[in-house]
């Protein structure tokens, strides 16, 4: 797994576990929602400002986006379709 797919990972885990749509955390950190789409495959190399614009959304330090996932980590599920709380 390379860095941006680490990114994208943590972005991932970190928005679902928070419940959180993609379409909310692209407004709340003022950026595309196609976008988060791209962090979360690891397609694009975000800027620092980027990250800690999303890190602050999800309501951690910069430094969780580039945390190792667990050797045996799962693909994270997505959240359920229809409307989300955000």
């Amino acid at each position: 797994m390379d860095v941006r797919e680490r990114v994208g990972w943590n972005v991932r885990r970190l928005r679902v576990e928070r419940g959180m749509s993609q379409d909310h955390l692209a407004y709340a950190a003022d950026i595309e929602r196609a976008y988060v789409g791209y962090l979360e495959r690891g397609k694009r190399n975000a800027t620092i400002s980027t990250l800690e614009k999303v890190a602050i959304v999800l309501g951690h330090d910069v430094s969780e986006l580039f945390a190792i996932p667990p050797k045996d980590a799962e693909p994270i599920a997505p959240l359920n379709p229809g409307r989300r709380k955000g």
